[in-house]
């Protein structure tokens, strides 16, 4: 989907919806379970449900990374070492997608929540709460497996502290806007701007037509039946 917009701007569609659900409603997951913890009490059963929603749009997003469109693709925005440097030292230009700074931003925010959510399955805290996997492994693994849930709610905090303030400063020395993209899903490109991306990115957008949707739905669907099998079971 390229087209062109009044004033000759190039819109190229970035992020497919299904991208730009999973970023929000983890955002929204990510919240509510902040909060429940906080709040303790009967508070923390909205608080193990939203980690189950958590830990189901994680494992969407690894398989999505490696079947979704152009740009969600781990191939087309993980660097390797020699592009992150040739990148800093600004002998490479950026994608429209994650530039490799980004990228390690966003592959470490995925491992953190997984982890986060994933440790939770069998944390107990020994008052409110014990995870559904809890049963399944010895006391020992579930004090460690508290332990990291507990040191990584510490270690997500600071991601996503950093995550934030690279969108306000994307925001405010670049003038690039980066929330306004994974809500709407297109990108606009100036004609005096288009030297600072690769050329074959203008040249393509991702998919994201009903056929493209419904895979991820059908993905997305089978994920959560299965997990919730497994945690009800």
């Amino acid at each position: 989907m390229v087209i062109y917009a009044l004033g000759m701007k190039k819109i190229i569609r970035v992020w497919d919806l299904p991208i730009r659900l999973f970023h929000w409603l983890l955002a929204l997951g990510i919240v509510v379970s902040f909060i429940t913890v906080k709040m303790g009490g009967n508070a923390m059963e909205l608080h193990a449900r939203a980690g189950y929603c958590v830990l189901t749009l994680i494992i969407f997003r690894i398989f999505w990374g490696f079947i979704g469109s152009r740009y969600a693709r781990f191939t087309n925005f993980v660097p390797s070492p020699k592009s992150l440097f040739a990148y800093c030292s600004g002998k490479s230009r950026a994608g429209l997608g994650h530039n490799p700074l980004g990228a390690l931003s966003v592959l470490a925010l995925i491992i953190s929540v997984g982890l986060q959510a994933g440790t939770g399955l069998f944390a107990n805290d020994d008052i409110a709460f014990e995870g559904p996997f809890a049963k399944y492994v010895s006391n020992d693994a579930v004090e460690l497996l508290t332990s990291i849930h507990h040191l990584n709610e510490k270690v997500l905090i600071i991601l996503i502290a950093l995550h934030l303030c690279a969108i306000l400063y994307y925001q405010k020395f670049k003038g690039e806007n980066l929330i306004k993209p994974m809500l709407l899903g297109d990108k606009e490109i100036d004609p005096s701007e288009e030297a600072k991306y690769l050329p074959a990115d203008l040249s393509q957008a991702s998919k994201d037509g009903g056929l493209q949707r419904g895979l991820a739905l059908l993905l997305f669907s089978l994920i959560a039946v299965i997990l919730g099998y497994l945690i009800t079971n």
